[in-house]
C-alpha cells in the first residue's frame, strides 16, 4: 500500500511538473480512498413527500428550505395552474378536484404536510411573484419576490404570522441603489454575524449585504466585484469573451463555513466565489454552451463539517452536479428530464437537511417537491449517473 501510495503521490508530482492534465491533477486530488475518486450517491424517494390533503396542487415551486428540525418548506405560485387543474375553485365548483395549495407549505421528515399559509394580508405586501425560501434558526421564515413591483422581503413566523417588511413594491432601484432592491430571487443568512446574503437578482445585478435586523443594506457588489453596472449585455454568447457583469437573475449567493460566497451567475452559466467582503477569488463554468435559461440555478454544500462538497441545481441540463468544493472539480451529476420520480422539468431550487438528503423542487410545468436520500460516499463510476432510482431489493 505504502508503494501504490509514493506511485500515486509522484504521478500527481509529474502532472503538476509539467503543467499539463490539470483537470485530471484536480480529479487526482479529489480521490479519497485506494485512489478512487469519491462523491456523494443519492437515491430519489419516490413515496416523498406523501400525499396532500384538500386535493391541494403545486404550480410553479421556486424555493425549498430546511429548518433546524429537518422540517422542509417550499413555496409556489397557485396561480400558474391550468383551469382544468383547479375545477374545484369555480363557482359552483366544477369538480371534486381540485384546488392551488397555499403559497408557503411545511412538511415534517417522514413527508407529512404539517402547516400550510401565505398570502396577502393586512400590514405587508405579499409579493407579486414569490421567489425564494429559507428558515433561520429561530424559525422565522424569509421570502423574496420577483415580480415586476417586487422591490422587498418579507419575515413570517413558521405559522405564517407577520414579522417585518424590508423594502416596498416600487422595484425601481439600481445595481448601485442602497435604499431597496430590485427582484430578489434568493436570500442566504448568516446569523453568527446577523447579516443576510440577498442575491438581488433579476432586476439588479448584484449581491447585497443586509443587516438582519434593519434590513439595511452594508455592502454590495457584481461579477467579479466590479461596480455593477445594469448596462443590457443582450443575449449570453459562450463564445464571447466573459462578461465582467452578471446577467439576469444572479439566481442565488451561499456563504460557506470557510466564508466563501457562491453566486449563481445563471444565464452566464458560471457560478463566482467571493470573500465575505465581495473580493473576487474563482470563478468555473458549467455546462458553458448552455443558452436559454443558463445551467447554474441554485447551490447547496454536504453537511459534513468541512462542506466538502457542493450540490448545484442546472435546469436547464435537468442535473444535480456534485462538486469536491475545494477545487470546483466536478465529480458527478444525477438526473434527467423527465416527469418520473428522479427525473426533472426546470430543477429550480436545492436544500440539504442534516443526515445530507437532497430537496429539489421545479418551476415552470415541474411543479413538484422530491427527496434523494443520501447513501453515502461512494467511487465515482460515471460522468452522469442518469435516473437515480432505488436499489431493487429481494426479501426473502
Amino acid at each position: 500500500m505504502k508503494r501504490n501510495a509514493l506511485i500515486g503521490s509522484a504521478f500527481v508530482a509529474l502532472l503538476a511538473a509539467l503543467g499539463i492534465g490539470q483537470q485530471l491533477l484536480e480529479r487526482t486530488a479529489a480521490a479519497q480512498t485506494n485512489g478512487k475518486m469519491m462523491a456523494p450517491k443519492f437515491e430519489v424517494d419516490p413515496m416523498w413527500p406523501k400525499p396532500m390533503p384538500k386535493h391541494y396542487l403545486l404550480g410553479n415551486t421556486i424555493g425549498v428550505g430546511v429548518d433546524n428540525q429537518d422540517h422542509v418548506y417550499i413555496i409556489h405560485r397557485g396561480a400558474t395552474l391550468e383551469a382544468k387543474e383547479v375545477y374545484a375553485t369555480e363557482n359552483p365548483p366544477a369538480s371534486e378536484c381540485c384546488q392551488p395549495a397555499p403559497p408557503v407549505l411545511e412538511f415534517d421528515p417522514e413527508g407529512n404536510m404539517v402547516r400550510a399559509w401565505g398570502g396577502p394580508g393586512q400590514g405587508y405586501d405579499w409579493p407579486e411573484s414569490n421567489h425564494g425560501i429559507v428558515v433561520d434558526s429561530k424559525g422565522v421564515v424569509w421570502i423574496g419576490g420577483n415580480g415586476g413591483d417586487d422591490g422587498h422581503i418579507l419575515k413570517f413566523t413558521r405559522e405564517g404570522k407577520f414579522i417585518k417588511q424590508f423594502g416596498f413594491p416600487y422595484a425601481s432601484a439600481g445595481s448601485n441603489d442602497m435604499w431597496a432592491f430590485n427582484k430578489v430571487a434568493k436570500i442566504y443568512l448568516d446569523e453568527p454575524n446577523s447579516e443576510a446574503y440577498v442575491a438581488d437578482g433579476y432586476g439588479n445585478h448584484r449581491v447585497a449585504v443586509i443587516d438582519m435586523e434593519s434590513g439595511k443594506i452594508k455592502r454590495y457588489w457584481g461579477a467579479y466585484g466590479n461596480k455593477p453596472d445594469d448596462t443590457n449585455l443582450g443575449r449570453y454568447n459562450p463564445s464571447a469573451p466573459a462578461a465582467q457583469q452578471f446577467r439576469n437573475p444572479v439566481h442565488c449567493a451561499m456563504l460557506s463555513v470557510d466564508n466563501l460566497v457562491y453566486v449563481c451567475d445563471r444565464p452566464n452559466d458560471r457560478i463566482q466565489v467571493f470573500s465575505k467582503d465581495g473580493k473576487f477569488q474563482k470563478e468555473v463554468f458549467v455546462n458553458k454552451t448552455t443558452l436559454g435559461d443558463g445551467a447554474v440555478w441554485d447551490i447547496a454544500f454536504s453537511k459534513d463539517a468541512q462542506q466538502t462538497y457542493l450540490y448545484l441545481a442546472d435546469g436547464a441540463n435537468e442535473k444535480i452536479h456534485i462538486f469536491d468544493r475545494k477545487s470546483m472539480t466536478e465529480l458527478t451529476s444525477f438526473g434527467d428530464g423527465g416527469r418520473q420520480p428522479g427525473q426533472f422539468y426546470a430543477v429550480h431550487s436545492i436544500a440539504v437537511d442534516s443526515k445530507g438528503n437532497i430537496y429539489t423542487t421545479e418551476t415552470y410545468r415541474g411543479q413538484r417537491l422530491q427527496k434523494f436520500v443520501f447513501k453515502g460516499v461512494a467511487p465515482v463510476t460515471t460522468p452522469n449517473q442518469g435516473t437515480v432510482w432505488p436499489t431493487k431489493t429481494t426479501t426473502h
